[in-house]
């Protein structure tokens, strides 16, 4: 039988290890994350907590937008509808 017959289980990730979304999102909990929302906007800071509908609160936020630095907050809270994606900052989690 062919190593790449149909039905088979695909070959895990390189690195051997696969997360869930939730597992991923747990692990990334206190440590620095970029969040990309739907308009281009950029928020880079501490992810303090976040919910099921996403809704994201994150400490020591910088603002991006293009690129360039607009603005700092203390605290910010992004409502989950606009947020395109959630990245890890830096090591790997």
């Amino acid at each position: 039988m062919a190593d790449n017959a149909e039905g088979a289980a695909p070959p895990p990730p390189a690195s051997g290890i696969s997360k869930t979304p939730a597992e991923f999102l747990k692990a990334i909990k206190g440590k620095p994350v970029l969040v990309k929302l739907n308009s281009g906007v950029d928020y880079r800071g501490i992810l303090a907590c976040l919910d099921g509908y996403m809704n994201i609160a994150m400490e020591q936020t910088e603002e991006y937008v293009n690129g360039q630095l607009k603005n700092k907050y203390g605290d910010a809270f992004i409502r989950g509808n606009n947020v395109l994606y959630i990245s890890a900052i830096g090591g790997r989690t």
